[in-house]
């Protein structure tokens, strides 16, 4: 059976009357299993001026939408038409006893190749609001994504006010050229590759790029005095975003699909992987000859190249009678056009500040089931690094070597087969082994100067945690060829953000400086730059669990690892064997 909701109508061209429809729809229908069909193809698209063949689902870019609720089974059939091995990853669902649909290729199954199609059914257990699906292979995810969004169980209100309407706000990543090719070429030479050309609203790359540009432009119609919910995505391949809206405020509201005590910003911090629902209260009055940037640019602190451009789209007031509206600036120059003002790229000051006002509700509602004892510590470093050059190859890395990135210093390799299923069979041997070191096996300072040898090892090695087993992790950023920001995202569960600071970690005396009250909730984490953050979580889903940086190109380089939970005593909560279209490698 297809999806129940429109399919063929491309994302951006959707109305948002017809955004309310789906929600309407999906507001009176509850506890069942929705049923999709995602259709991997070809299409032509042309942005910047430039046409090119892009991988889609649907033909659609962006991605169709998934709308669910909280209880919901959701059941997407993927057929494979192109010549690219595929697997979707359902970001942020928590998989409860599902993991052969978690979807990272190589880690919980082998990919969907050339012809072939497999079912990922999952159920939404205990979580509502916005989440997101991508790619999870190579850079395939640079043009297949898009938004998962969760309503509440029946009968059961936001926590805030009720929105007028709700729109999901996507952010992309642009290259002109083909980014499979990019990244294989960057790979084989070790150098970094190019940048993108632009960053994307809802797929569109909006007016301040070039003339070609200005009628790609994604416009939310407003009405005066009301209150919308913007559910943000950052789905950007290699950049943290700054997103703003000009001479509006708005109000946080969620973060990675768990309610937040609302908190008003000018201006939001979402890093690739996270997702953000901001309540957005227009002016009183219509504003006939003004028009209002959305935009988004990157937030960057590493060492190298960074794509320094800002997306933007147009929030336009139209009276709520309908019959007028706004013109666009490019019609009407006499238009006053205000954009928003942003922080600097690497303010990290303000990262912070941001990052730190988010604070779970902590009621009797919507609790914090933070872990208060920890039976397993582990301390990764996260960072850059080198790896030699084979000695018949010219490499692009320092002294003719290939960057690489790596945890506590294990630059991962993915497997030929997926970890899962050797785990599951207990086929083991050959794939992977089970020695990932607890803490870094060579200490130093870590924010300060480098050690002179800053070569990665490297292993398909995992972690494995009995059932139930309370997690406390602290990641710490390392200045090794430069100190970055690291967002880190974990597959099948949400941890708790407890802790963070700058510079080196000291176990003595941070911990006493934990927040167990009301940390955020969330499955992407920024690591700080020159720092560190803590987490906790409850190791209660069976399963082999990927987590990576969500930069992509560090991903690649291999900052990832992964978690194997062993299965616990009682029938619920072991893993049930794998669906029989599971595909074989």
């Amino acid at each position: 059976m297809g999806s129940p909701f429109p399919r063929a109508v491309p994302f951006v061209l959707i109305s948002v009357l017809l955004i309310s429809a789906e929600f309407v729809f999906a507001k009176h229908a509850a506890g069942i299993t929705r049923h999709y069909t995602f259709d991997i193809k070809l299409q032509t698209v042309t942005r910047l001026c430039q046409t090119k063949s892009i991988v889609t689902v649907n033909g659609q870019f962006p991605g169709p939408r998934i709308i669910a609720r909280e209880g919901d089974t959701v059941s997407v059939n993927v057929v494979n038409h192109v010549q690219n091995n595929v697997t979707l990853h359902w970001h942020g669902v928590r998989q409860l006893r599902s993991g052969w649909a978690d979807g990272p290729a190589y880690i919980t199954q082998c990919p969907i190749q050339t012809g072939q199609a497999y079912v990922y059914k999952f159920t939404i257990t205990g979580q509502r609001g916005t989440l997101f699906w991508h790619a999870h292979i190579s850079w395939l995810r640079v043009t297949v994504y898009g938004p998962i969004i969760i309503l509440p169980k029946r009968h059961v209100p936001y926590p805030f006010p009720q929105p007028y309407k709700e729109v999901p706000i996507i952010f992309g990543e642009w290259w002109k050229t083909d980014t499979e090719t990019l990244i294989s070429q960057a790979l084989q030479t070790g150098g970094p590759p190019n940048v993108s050309d632009a960053f994307t609203i809802n797929g569109l790359p909006g007016p301040l790029y070039n003339k070609c540009s200005a009628k790609d432009t994604f416009k939310l119609k407003v009405e005066p005095g009301k209150t919308y919910l913007l559910r943000l995505i950052n789905a950007a391949l290699n950049d943290e975003l700054f997103f703003s809206i000009a001479n509006h405020t708005l109000t946080v509201v969620e973060a990675d699909a768990v309610y937040v005590k609302p908190f008003r910003t000018t201006t939001v911090l979402i890093t690739p992987g996270q997702t953000t629902n901001v309540l957005l209260r227009t002016k009183r009055h219509h504003f006939p000859n003004t028009t209002f940037l959305m935009a988004a640019r990157p937030y960057a602190t590493g060492p190298g190249a960074f794509d320094n451009s800002t997306t933007a789209a147009i929030l336009q007031y139209q009276h709520s009678d309908h019959l007028s509206s706004t013109a666009s600036p490019a019609k009407n120059p006499k238009l006053l056009l205000l954009k928003p003002k942003f922080p600097f790229f690497n303010n990290t000051k303000f990262a912070t500040i941001f990052s730190n006002k988010i604070h779970s509700l902590a009621n009797s509602k919507f609790p914090t089931n933070v872990p208060k004892r920890v039976d397993r510590r582990f301390f990764f470093t996260v960072g850059l690094g080198l790896t030699p050059c084979a000695k018949t190859q010219n490499c692009q890395g320092p002294n003719n070597t290939k960057l690489a990135a790596s945890i506590n210093n294990v630059s991962f390799v993915q497997p030929n087969t997926a970890l899962l299923q050797a785990h599951f069979f207990n086929k083991s041997k050959g794939v992977y082994t089970t020695d990932f070191p607890a803490n870094p096996l060579v200490k130093f300072n870590y924010t300060g100067t480098p050690p002179s040898n800053i070569k990665v090892t490297s292993g398909t090695k995992v972690a494995v945690l009995p059932f139930n087993t309370r997690v406390e992790l602290v990641m710490q950023d390392t200045s090794i060829i430069g100190a970055e920001s690291h967002p880190l995202h974990l597959h099948g569960f949400n941890f708790f953000v407890v802790g963070q600071g700058f510079g080196n970690f000291d176990p003595n005396k941070d911990p006493a400086k934990f927040n167990l009250i009301d940390p955020a909730e969330r499955n992407t984490v920024g690591v700080p730059s020159g720092g560190w953050v803590a987490i906790r979580f409850l190791a209660d889903n069976p399963g082999v669990w990927f987590m990576h940086c969500h930069l992509e190109i560090h991903t690649s380089w291999g900052l990832k690892m992964a978690w194997i939970v062993m299965d616990g005593k009682r029938p619920n909560q072991k893993l049930p064997p794998p669906p029989s279209d599971l595909p074989k490698c």
